[in-house]
């Protein structure tokens, strides 16, 4: 039998094992199943899929291919944001008010649910709260004021506030950002130890998992439209299949890859820092992004590491030197970190989308999926299970309504999406640097 590959040397790794000991190990699909719901891919849908539909008397199977939490689900940096990944007014003259106001509704209720999950199950994921977006340029700072007031005014959100020049180099110890937005109603956390602790719950409600158990290809199989999963070493019968890949999805469904595209993002984490340094780097404790088209983003470990996160590349390799890659990024924001050492640095993959909402929806009616969360993945990847959970048990109102965002297939397919989207982020990096 085929080990599983071990989860990638990163800051989450190591603590992980330093808090929790040894990871669980999940045995190889290496038999026939017949079951309720099958689950293709062990992050944070699939995860979450798997624990709401046994919560809701489902036999389910999990089929991972690699360790559970391996992909993006157990290396992103952590940000547990409110609303979509599109702002609240360009979604408005997207899709209208009415439907932004439900988006809206959605995104507090994906927050509340990975709350509620991590309370209920008493996983310990360092659970911070609140997260600061903070703007590059000067001339945004109007548009900020105003969307503090429309996030007031419109939709009764009182968690959202404005901070000015002064307010946020204080907050933040960088002289880069010209203000800001402190969302209180967010929050951060360490993203390995949420996964893994979602897939303790759903073992301990019945879920089989499986790793190491690539998943080659699933067909209809009969009038009553069962699906046919197979791997290497085993194979499912299920009533329901859950496509729950995002970034890692490859050729398994043609039709939904051409609408996501898999990028790589980078993230390092320092040596523990003083106490002061700290303080001075990001003074309260929250969760930092920017408002870079390519977007640095940062917060602090439970140990006082800073966590960056920065650059990206779109080949199926990583940068050689990964410490190096991320630093520069680091070092422009925070240049007083030129003499702190590095001591892991690490990269995934996730999707991203066309106009980066993310692609819900459903084949023949019992193949359901939720890919491209466009880095705002773990409350929407959250989400997302809780919805394919309803859909599946017949209550799908409100999967239809993210299922009927409006998704676009990259140009050219998944053959030519690639120097498209190379050719596009050069230009909008450029925009940034001038």
């Amino acid at each position: 039998m085929n080990q599983p590959a071990n989860h990638i040397d990163s800051y989450y790794s190591t603590s992980y094992r330093e808090s929790h000991g040894d990871f669980s190990e999940f045995p190889q699909l290496q038999e026939e199943l017949t079951i309720d719901v099958c689950i293709v891919g062990g992050g944070y849908t699939g995860l979450s899929s798997a624990l709401h539909l046994a919560r809701q008397g489902f036999s389910v199977a999990l089929l991972e291919a690699e360790r559970v939490g391996w992909g993006a689900s157990g290396r992103n940096g952590g940000h547990c944001g409110t609303g979509q990944r599109k702002d609240q007014q360009d979604l408005e003259k997207l899709v209208g008010l009415e439907r932004a106001r439900t988006l809206w509704e959605f995104g507090l209720e994906a927050v509340q649910t990975v709350r509620d999950l991590i309370a209920e199950y008493d996983i310990r994921c360092d659970l911070k709260e609140g997260i600061l977006y903070v703007t590059n340029r000067q001339r945004r700072l109007p548009d900020l004021e105003h969307e503090v007031e429309h996030m007031r005014s419109v939709y009764g959100y009182e968690l959202l506030k404005y901070c000015g020049l002064a307010e946020v180099r204080e907050m933040v110890g960088s002289e880069n950002y010209y203000g800001g937005s402190l969302d209180a109603g967010s929050a951060h956390l360490h993203p390995l130890k949420y996964a893994l602790g979602l897939a303790v719950a759903a073992r301990n409600c019945g879920v089989k998992i499986f790793e190491n158990s690539r998943v080659l290809n699933y067909k209809k199989i009969n009038k009553d439209s069962k699906v046919s999963i197979v791997t290497s070493q085993g194979k499912v019968t299920a009533s329901y299949l859950v496509l729950a890949c995002n970034g890692y999805l490859g050729k398994l469904s043609p039709s939904i890859a051409g609408k996501i595209m898999p990028i790589n993002n980078f993230v390092l984490a320092t040596e523990p820092l003083p106490e002061g340094l700290a303080t001075e780097l990001i003074r309260d404790d929250v969760a930092v992004a920017d408002s870079l088209f390519v977007i640095n983003y940062w917060k602090l470990s439970a140990d006082n590491r800073l966590l960056f996160g920065g650059g990206e590349n779109y080949t199926s390799g990583f940068p050689d030197d990964l410490k190096k890659f991320v630093r520069k990024y680091m070092l422009r924001v925070y240049p007083q970190l030129e003499r702190t050492r590095i001591d892991y640095a690490w990269g995934g993959t996730l999707a991203i989308t066309m106009n980066r909402l993310p692609v819900f929806g459903s084949q023949g009616g019992n193949i359901f999926y939720a890919h491209g969360y466009s880095g705002h993945g773990v409350p929407t990847a959250t989400f997302a299970g809780k919805l394919i959970a309803e859909a599946v048990a017949g209550t799908a109102e409100r999967f239809d309504v993210m299922a009927g965002l409006p998704t676009y297939n990259f140009p050219g397919g998944t053959l030519l999406r690639w120097p498209g989207l190379v050719a596009g982020m050069l230009f909008y990096s450029l925009r940034d640097k001038l």
